[in-house]
């Protein structure tokens, strides 16, 4: 029967939690967050009524408290056994009391930590550190044996253990891998701007299911937190719900086919300032007033400019944000992991969300650089939504603004609509154009229309029939009449 980890996240990537009355190991360099997952596992357990050890031959008890207070948490209720040098405490009264651990024999550290254990019987360890007993054993075959005599003990009295190694002699990986019922691996990484990024790989389990590959994980106050990698064949939906969701502009559904088809992604393109964000706001805003739950990711605005931006084309958001109709989550792609953006997106989902609006792939891509692992990640993501009968806008920005235009992320082949934005040039003004390439659920107008952006939303005009180059901005009048917007929107 698995145990909770404390960890959030990491017991969906275990399949449950760790396999109870077994020895597990977590390894990763100094810094990875091994203490810090420890230490959550056993104040997961105090929490069930179990007792729980940590023994450490690398930390004072008044680091680990430190640790702690970081995370605003009390140790009160945890044993601690440390075995440490007398040097690193400045207090004459713990120097009486503590061992110089480099000058124990190997035999008798081990004696007292199967001591401490008997005493205080417990149903959760934590071993800081195992690279402790492999500097004190001096050969792998001394230290195999030894970390093999611990675990016979521990697991005769029931105890599930988590051995912690900093990973200081790679060569004996194999020793520990063998022994450990499971491996679970932590990764820092250093970005070349930005934070760093952690991830962590459970690297073997005996005989248990578990979700394999990298999975992104944060230290922040509170602890360690695990965002599960997403597979989104493990989320299907029902397929009742589904049908057409309109825009709230007449013109715009027409040029759709009657408007966005559930469980379909929608990729808006064009230049800067075109008009992609405004248009999404437009689709969020119908679905904000049908009544339901949306989430906006934005990457490139803050959320008071986003909200001023709707509000001067006549959407108020605020009101849905506070009634908790509308999420908006402003991120920074320097500080976001794209495992961390896909929990977030998972998580409004299933809090009830049926409109999902990125804003804009520009920034996501900024938040994950190498562009295959871009597009198997947003096609896990995109899979999951759509199997959710979600309604997702894509907004990729182009290069230039006239002329030929070129993306630096290619997602057309995973968008299942998609909506082309061009301005051109007519009668001395800058115009906006709108089309449909591709829509795989259904027919759409195959025209290209004009449209404006005012205070009073989205207004779309006739069908630019008279004009031939709209595309490329630099468009040629055949017609007689004056088929353009007027001045205020009008005809």
């Amino acid at each position: 029967m698995p145990i909770p980890s404390g960890v959030p996240g990491l017991d969906m990537v275990l399949r449950g939690g760790f396999p109870a009355n077994r020895i597990h190991l977590i390894e990763g360099r100094p810094g990875s967050g091994k203490t810090t997952i420890g230490l959550q596992f056993l104040l997961e357990g105090l929490k069930k009524g179990e007792r729980g050890l940590y023994i450490t031959l690398s930390e004072t008890k008044r680091e680990l408290q430190a640790v702690a207070s970081a995370h605003g948490w009390s140790l009160d209720g945890l044993a601690i056994f440390e075995l440490v040098p007398p040097e690193l405490s400045l207090d004459p009264k713990l120097q009486q009391t503590l061992l110089y651990a480099s000058d124990l024999e190997l035999g008798e550290t081990v004696q007292m930590v199967l001591a401490e254990v008997e005493r205080v019987a417990p149903a959760r360890i934590v071993f800081d550190s195992l690279s402790e007993i492999r500097v004190l054993s001096q050969g792998s075959l001394r230290y195999r044996r030894q970390v093999l005599a611990l675990k016979h003990f521990f697991l005769s009295r029931n105890c599930t253990v988590l051995g912690l190694d900093d990973l200081t002699s790679e060569q004996d990986d194999t020793n520990l891998h063998s022994i450990s019922h499971s491996v679970i691996r932590l990764e820092q990484l250093a970005k070349n701007y930005g934070v760093e990024r952690r991830r962590m790989r459970i690297v073997k389990m005996r005989g248990t299911a578990f979700l394999g590959g990298y999975h992104d994980f944060v230290i922040r106050k509170g602890g360690v937190v695990v965002f599960p990698r997403l597979i989104a064949s493990e989320h299907l939906g029902a397929e009742a719900g589904r049908g057409t969701a309109t825009s709230g502009v007449p013109e715009l559904d027409q040029l759709l086919g009657g408007g966005l088809d559930r469980g379909t992604s929608t990729l808006i393109m064009g230049p800067s300032g075109s008009g992609k964000s405004s248009l999404s706001l437009q689709c969020v805003k119908t679905a904000l007033e049908r009544g339901e739950k949306a989430l906006i990711v934005s990457f490139d605005e803050t959320q008071d400019i986003l909200l001023k931006r709707a509000r001067g084309i006549g959407f108020e958001l605020r009101p849905s944000m506070d009634s908790g109709a509308l999420t908006l989550r402003q991120v920074d792609p320097a500080d976001l992991s794209p495992g961390e953006l896909s929990d977030m997106v998972y998580r409004a989902v299933r809090n009830g969300a049926r409109f999902v609006v990125l804003d804009s792939l520009s920034g996501y891509q900024n938040a994950m650089p190498e562009e295959q692992f871009v597009l198997l990640q947003m096609h896990e993501l995109l899979t999951f939504l759509n199997q959710q009968g979600v309604v997702t806008i894509l907004v990729l920005a182009q290069h230039g603004l006239v002329g030929p235009m070129q993306s630096a992320l290619d997602l057309t082949y995973l968008s299942d609509t998609i909506i082309l934005l061009r301005f051109f040039e007519a009668a001395g003004r800058i115009r906006r154009a709108v089309s449909v390439l591709k829509k795989r659920t259904g027919s759409h107008e195959d025209t290209i229309r004009e449209y404006r952006i005012g205070a009073g939303g989205i207004r779309l005009g006739e069908p630019l029939l008279d004009f031939h180059g709209v595309l490329m901005g630099v468009p040629t009048y055949t017609g007689q009449g004056a088929p353009l917007l007027g001045a205020q929107g009008g005809k």
